[in-house]
């Protein structure tokens, strides 16, 4: 989740003010920033050719079925953290895409991740790609390209665990779960999801008292297994499109899903132990291992957050709501952060009592944490910036804001 306990994180800034530096970025991307050390990694891919725009907010017409023409360059960029300096760049493949996407997707949508001694970057049909942290390619691993639901892409990042990497690919061919060494990028397993088709949702390892699991939502099973790929439990009942992230807090794993266009829109608190199918019973809130659900409360593309004790929910259009995490009760909401209407992708934050809530437009909206709404303020970059749609992250006494022009690093600074 992505709360942070640093004090000293600003709470307040603008185009110029806080902000420590800012670095231009090539091309279009919506993975997250990844820090380890003083080091910053970013993805990227630009192009030759045309580069769609896309207009912001929620809307039909975005399914584009062939890929832009124009070659393209898929890029690993590694920045200083104190200075925003670029160290090194690598492009591991360019050429044409392998497949469409969605014309507010991009090529380098799926976040990185690092161990400190390797950083992975996947690129969905173009591959996953691994360097060492001077940026040399250690190994690389493809798949052959699939198609997704109306040619949306893919988005889903890799997770790392104990020395292997985990990606799920759900897709309209054959969806599946692989197991990677992440030393040296062999196939440990992969098991074959049966029944699924396209999700953009990450997986999450959860580690609870009980055992280790691999969640994997879905729209028409949510499943988890164990670390050598065998089915553990399963559950449906998930909107028809699955993109927010799991995460677990108080003992309970949280899954989202919440398509604008369906009426189920689930928040599922799971307890740890469950085995077999327990989907609940449509007359049922809970059960022997759901220990609650709110059917119609759940986001389409930002994921929940816990902050304290209390759950919070951004829609895709500007609107919030809360619910007490441990048992599901209402607390408020939806309440408007925006009085006309707004366009939301990215995941809130939290910190100094605080949740904030980025915009398209590269505006983050400041809400007070607690039982009663109250939107304290609005920190807004610049009005050039164009679409924002990536999940700032959090680093010491830094927060990174990535857009589609550049990223920023902003920071307190004394007067």
């Amino acid at each position: 989740m992505g709360v942070s306990a640093n004090a000293n994180l600003s709470v307040e800034w603008s185009a110029t003010k806080n902000v420590e530096w800012k670095t231009e970025l090539a091309g279009r991307g919506w993975s997250s920033p990844v820090v380890w050390g003083k080091k910053v990694f970013v993805t990227t891919v630009t192009t030759d050719g045309e580069q769609w725009v896309a207009k912001k907010g929620l809307y039909f017409g975005g399914n584009r079925y062939q890929p832009p023409k124009g070659k393209h360059q898929w890029k690993v960029i590694c920045l200083n953290l104190e200075t925003g300096k670029v160290l090194w760049e690598r492009t591991p493949l360019a050429g044409m895409p392998r497949g469409s996407i969605h014309i507010k997707n991009s090529y380098a949508s799926e976040t990185p991740i690092t161990d400190g001694e390797r950083v992975y970057a996947y690129f969905g049909n173009h591959g996953l790609f691994c360097y060492d942290m001077a940026g040399k390619q250690l190994w690389k691993k493809e798949w052959p390209a699939v198609k997704t639901r109306y040619g949306w892409g893919l988005a889903a990042s890799p997770v790392l665990h104990d020395g292997r990497l985990y990606i799920v690919n759900d897709n309209e061919e054959q969806s599946f779960l692989v197991a990677l060494d992440a030393k040296t990028g062999k196939q440990i397993w992969r098991t074959e999801r049966s029944g699924e088709k396209s999700n953009w949702s990450t997986p999450f390892i959860w580690q609870n008292k009980l055992r280790t699991e691999i969640i994997t939502p879905g729209t028409r099973k949510n499943r988890a297994y164990d670390l050598e790929g065998k089915l553990l439990y399963q559950f449906g009942g998930s909107s028809s499109i699955t993109i927010a992230t799991p995460y677990a807090k108080f003992g309970l794993l949280y899954i989202t899903s919440g398509y604008v266009g369906d009426r189920k829109k689930p928040i599922f608190a799971i307890r740890p132990g469950a085995k077999g199918d327990i989907s609940l019973a449509s007359d049922q809130d809970s059960n022997a291992h759901i220990a609650w659900c709110q059917r119609r409360a759940g986001p389409y593309n930002p994921s929940t957050i816990i902050y304290g004790d209390l759950l919070y929910v951004l829609l895709d259009r500007g609107l919030v709501s809360c619910f007490e995490a441990k048992t599901g009760k209402a607390v408020y909401g939806p309440e408007r952060v925006v009085p006309r209407g707004g366009a939301f992708t990215s995941s809130p934050w939290a910190y100094n009592g605080k949740i904030f809530f980025l915009d398209e437009n590269s505006v983050t909206h400041v809400l007070q944490a607690g039982r009663e709404f109250k939107v304290l303020r609005q920190n807004r970059l610049t009005g050039k910036e164009g679409i924002c749609m990536a999940t700032p992250a959090m680093a010491g006494d830094r927060l990174l804001i990535r857009t589609d022009a550049r990223i920023y690093s902003i920071r307190s600074v004394a007067e």
